[in-house]
């Protein structure tokens, strides 16, 4: 096994248990997903076998080569990238959760076009919280009739948000933003929906992201490194 992608695992995750215990939350209540997004069959199993099983790609064509090529390890694969409506197919067949849907169109494809025989498609609705104008994402005024719509489709089930918002100056900065999405979320399950998902963090701003109640963060380059 390559060491150094053992060893940056074992970095990431504990600073992930240190953003835990400084914020009083339980380590378990956060996932690590890993973003192998350009890297290959090797640098994904080098992960696995230090202990990884969830994995996230960006590029829907590169994830189902690979998807298709580690077949034999008991991986979840989660698409955290744009969706075209010509690659919904490719979406709803190989991957079992998608975080990036932001137009019901690209939900009601994803829902008519997963294969009876396997799992509701676990999806997370993105949501461009803070405005960004080169993000994706349903608006936050949006959200609410988009989430309701979701839900009800009927080969996909509903399991909460993911936000990529711009970099923040400071701390207390993204952590308002991430604070906005985790306000987001807490609404929608009052209405009755059930989620239990909030995709929120990656590298730079994690400890932010967990201190204002993610529970999955998106992790690649401290974990396989620069391309």
């Amino acid at each position: 096994m390559n060491s150094s992608i053992a060893d940056n695992i074992a970095r990431v995750q504990a600073q992930i248990l240190a953003a835990c215990q400084a914020a009083g939350r339980a380590p378990d209540s956060v996932q690590l997903l890993a973003v192998s997004k350009t890297w290959g069959p090797d640098a994904v199993r080098q992960a696995h076998a230090a202990g990884l099983t969830a994995f996230g790609e960006n590029y829907i064509q590169e994830a189902v080569d690979k998807i298709t090529a580690l077949r034999d390890l008991p991986l979840q694969w989660h698409c955290i990238g744009p969706i075209q409506s010509n690659k919904t197919r490719l979406v709803a067949e190989h991957f079992d959760w998608v975080h990036s849907v932001d137009r019901l169109k690209i939900a009601q494809r994803l829902s008519e076009q997963r294969p009876a025989d396997l799992p509701p498609l676990q999806v997370c609705i993105q949501v461009n919280v803070d405005g960004g104008e080169t993000k994706s994402g349903v608006s936050p005024q949006e959200l609410t009739a988009l989430a309701q719509a979701v839900a009800a489709l009927p080969r996909m089930r509903l399991r909460g948000l993911m936000t990529i918002p711009e970099p923040a100056e400071t701390d207390a900065q993204m952590r308002a933003v991430h604070a906005q999405a985790k306000a987001l979320f807490e609404a929608l399950r009052q209405q009755g929906l059930l989620l239990d998902t909030l995709s929120m963090g990656m590298s730079a701003d994690m400890a932010a992201a967990i201190a204002e109640g993610s529970t999955l963060v998106r992790v690649g380059t401290a974990i396989f490194g620069q391309r």
